[in-house]
Order: structure tokens, then C-alpha cells, then sequence
């Protein structure tokens, strides 16, 4: 069974993606309908239509009703970063992966936070991803709970990040990340086992849904990281 037939829309992503590129759909090239790569890659309609929309959003086809989809002649670049996953960079790296939840519980936001999200229900999560048994990434994550009410289960990050969960769960809509160098405060610089003030990567992301803020969490990644980000 394909990633396509159990409802992964990435996968035909990535093969329609693959197809444009090798130019297999060259430019201006009418693309098959919906229904029949529905029926190419075993799953649902609504599935293709979700790559589709994808696709259209990064200036890569042009889709336009009673004319069908097309190829663009002339693509519009657009910098599209893939959000990554904590585990599999680890991974990628060599390294064993461990995880270990500090806490998760629903609370008042600070100012700052509750500029992002307005009057919406929040839900604070903190934990550390470990790389060979190492502390690697301090995350601390609030969650927009009228938006993602299944993120309050309780238990559900025991096992799970709260980055992986929201990946696979959260809409997408856009969002912004900033990147700086700061120096470890006295609770990161326990958590990830450095001298206070010790350097570090932070990075703060900010992700949107089509209904508004679905998640801000900030990573501090331990000296030594390398993060890769994919265009």
C-alpha cells in the first residue's frame, strides 16, 4: 500500500513535484484530472486536491475551472521551508533519538504570547530531545486549543513530541520563523546540561492555520547542533 492510498497527500506532493521537475509534465502541459490520479495512486479525490492546492500556493501549476490544471509556463519562485521534524534531523545525523516530556498542561500566557493569540485557549508544553542520550533541543510550544482541541488529551505528549503531533495534525497555512544566537539562561542551561551563558541556536516559529495561530514554540537547540532547513 502506497503513502498515497492511506490518505498521505505529501506523497503525491512529492511525486507530482518529481514529475514537473524531470519535466515527465513539461511546461504549460495539461495535468491528468483529479479523479484519474486519484485512481493512479489508490486514493481519495480530496487527497489528490489537497497536493494540488500545494502546488498551485507555490506558483507551480495553475489551476482554472473548466480549463483544467496546468503546468506553469513560467513558475513563480516561492521560498518554501519544510517544517522539520526533531527526530528524524537526529536521526539523520547518526545519532539515537529519545525524547522526554517536562509538562503539558493548559495555562494564562504571558503578554507577549497573548499578543500572538488573542483570547484563545493555550496549552503549554515543554520537553527535550535527546541525540545519543545527550540533551540536543530544549522545545517550549503553546498551542492555540480553539483551533487544536486534541492537543488537551491528557497524556498525549508522554510519547509523542508535540512537534511530530502537530505536523501530522496541524493545517497549514503559513507562518514566520526568526533565528538568532543567544546565550543559555539558568533553566535551559540545566536542561540541556551547559554553563549558563553558554551559546545557543534559538529558533522561534510561528505556524498559521487558515482560521489563525495554530502553534508558536521556540527550539534552543545545545552548542555543537547543525539545523538544515529545505527550499
Amino acid at each position: 500500500m502506497t503513502a498515497a492510498s492511506r490518505g498521505d497527500w505529501r506523497a503525491v506532493h512529492d511525486e507530482a513535484m518529481r514529475r514537473i521537475g524531470a519535466r515527465e509534465w513539461k511546461p504549460g502541459a495539461l495535468i491528468p484530472a483529479e479523479t484519474a490520479l486519484a485512481e493512479e495512486f489508490g486514493c481519495a479525490r480530496a487527497t489528490v486536491g489537497r497536493a494540488m492546492r500545494e502546488l498551485a500556493a507555490a506558483g507551480l501549476i495553475e489551476r482554472r475551472r473548466k480549463a483544467g490544471t496546468r503546468v506553469a509556463e513560467r513558475p513563480v519562485r516561492h521560498a518554501r521551508l519544510a517544517i522539520p521534524l526533531i527526530r528524524e534531523e537526529i536521526e539523520a545525523a547518526g545519532a539515537a533519538y529519545s525524547y522526554a516530556l517536562l509538562g503539558a498542561e493548559e495555562r494564562a500566557a504571558p503578554p507577549p504570547i497573548r499578543a500572538r493569540f488573542g483570547e484563545a485557549r493555550l496549552l503549554h508544553a515543554a520537553a527535550i530531545h535527546f541525540a545519543g542520550g545527550a540533551p540536543a533541543v530544549l522545545e517550549e510550544r503553546w498551542i492555540n486549543l480553539d483551533l487544536m482541541p486534541g492537543a488537551a488529551e491528557p497524556g498525549l505528549f508522554e510519547t509523542e513530541s508535540a512537534n511530530e503531533w502537530l505536523v501530522r495534525h496541524a493545517p497549514f497555512a503559513g507562518g514566520e520563523m526568526a533565528v538568532s544566537a543567544e546565550a543559555a539562561e539558568a533553566a535551559e542551561a540545566a536542561a540541556l546540561g551547559v554553563a549558563p551563558g553558554a551559546p545557543l541556536l534559538a529558533v522561534e516559529r510561528l505556524t498559521r492555520g487558515p482560521e489563525g495561530p495554530v502553534t508558536l514554540a521556540r527550539l534552543a537547540h545545545a552548542p555543537g547542533r547543525r539545523m538544515r532547513l529545505d527550499l
